[in-house]
C-alpha cells in the first residue's frame, strides 16, 4: 500500500530538479559543465556519507556484495545523464530542455514494459498524455504552433542523449537496486558517479574557476537538495511505485522551473499557469487508486 508520503517525496524531488534548470545556469556561468557536474556530485558524495555516518548504517558489506551493481547505476543515472544535462544547458534554451526532458515519462514506460515487462494501468495511460500536453503548453507559452517548427540544436541532441540515460537509469534501479537501505545504495551510486565525474574532469582540459558567491549558492543547494534529497528520495519512490509510475512526476520538472523562474523574472503567463494545471491534473491522476479507474 502506497501512502501520500511516498508521493510527498517524489514530488519534492522533483522540485528540486526543476530548480536545477534555473541554478545550473549560474553555476557554467563561472565553470565549466564537466566540472560542474563533478563539483555537485562529490560534494554530494561527501554529504551522504556524512548522513550515513550520524545514522550509523552499514556501509560496507552491501558494497562488497554489489560494487559493480553501484558502478553501473551510478554511471548510467549519474555520469550519463548529468554530463549532458550541463553541457545541455550551455547550448540550448531551458525551454527546449524542458520539453524534450518531459519526454522522459514516456521513454520509461516504454523501457519498463520491454525490460521489467511491467504494463502500464488504465490511470497511467491517461495521465501520461494529459500531463504532456501540458508541459507543451508551460514550455511553449501556449503557441503550440511552435513545435511544428522546432529545430534541434546540439544542445537538444545532447538533452535528449541525457533523457535516454535516465529512462534507463529508473528501470535498471527498479531492476537491480540491491536490497540494502535507500541510505546506502545512494550514497554508494553517488560515490561511484562522482568518482567517475571526478576522474574525467582531471583528465580534461577544462579549468577549475572560483565560484562567485551567486553560483556557490547555487552550487550549494544544487548538492544538498537537487543531488542529495533528489536522488534519495526518487529512488524511495521507484522501489514503491515503479519506474513507469514515478516516471509520471518529471513532467513537473518544467512546471517548478517556471514557477521559480518567476521569482526571478517575469510572473508566469496564463497559458503557462493553464499547462501547469494540466500536468498537475495529469499526475493526479497518476495517484489515484487503481479500483477507481479499472474496476
Amino acid at each position: 500500500m502506497v501512502n501520500g508520503s511516498t508521493y510527498l517525496l517524489v514530488t519534492t524531488a522533483v522540485f528540486f530538479w526543476g530548480a536545477n534548470f534555473l541554478l545550473g545556469g549560474y553555476v557554467i556561468h563561472d565553470i565549466p559543465p564537466l566540472w560542474a557536474a563533478a563539483m555537485r556530485f562529490v560534494l554530494g558524495a561527501l554529504l551522504m556519507f556524512a548522513i550515513v555516518g550520524i545514522k550509523r548504517e552499514n556501509l560496507f558489506a552491501p558494497l562488497r556484495k554489489n560494487i559493480g551493481i553501484y558502478f553501473m547505476l551510478g554511471v548510467v543515472g549519474i555520469v550519463g545523464f548529468n554530463l549532458f544535462f550541463f553541457y545541455a544547458l550551455s547550448y540550448t534554451s531551458a525551454n527546449n530542455a524542458a520539453l524534450i526532458m518531459a519526454t522522459n515519462p514516456l521513454l520509461t514506460t516504454l523501457l519498463a514494459a520491454v525490460v521489467l515487462s511491467e504494463r502500464p494501468g488504465l490511470r497511467h495511460l491517461i495521465a501520461l498524455p494529459i500531463a504532456l500536453a501540458g508541459v507543451a503548453v508551460v514550455v511553449t507559452h501556449g503557441d503550440l504552433h511552435s513545435l511544428l517548427t522546432l529545430q534541434l540544436s546540439i544542445g537538444d541532441l545532447l538533452m535528449l542523449a541525457g533523457d535516454v540515460f535516465w529512462a534507463l537509469y529508473n528501470v535498471l534501479c527498479r531492476r537491480y537496486m540491491p536490497q540494502a537501505s535507500p541510505l546506502v545504495n545512494t550514497t554508494w551510486i553517488m560515490t561511484a558517479g562522482a568518482l567517475v565525474l571526478l576522474c574525467v574532469a582531471l583528465g580534461s582540459n577544462a579549468h577549475l574557476a572560483v565560484l562567485d558567491t551567486k553560483a556557490t549558492l547555487a552550487m550549494l543547494v544544487m548538492a544538498v537538495g537537487g543531488t542529495v534529497l533528489a536522488y534519495l528520495f526518487w529512488g524511495i519512490g521507484i522501489a514503491r511505485l515503479g519506474a513507469a509510475h514515478t516516471s509520471i512526476f518529471m513532467n513537473l520538472v518544467p512546471v517548478f522551473a517556471m514557477l521559480l523562474g518567476a521569482l526571478v523574472a517575469d510572473m508566469p503567463t496564463a497559458p503557462q499557469l493553464v499547462g501547469g494545471l494540466l500536468v498537475l491534473g495529469g499526475v493526479t491522476i497518476s495517484m489515484l487508486p487503481e479500483r477507481r479507474l479499472e474496476k
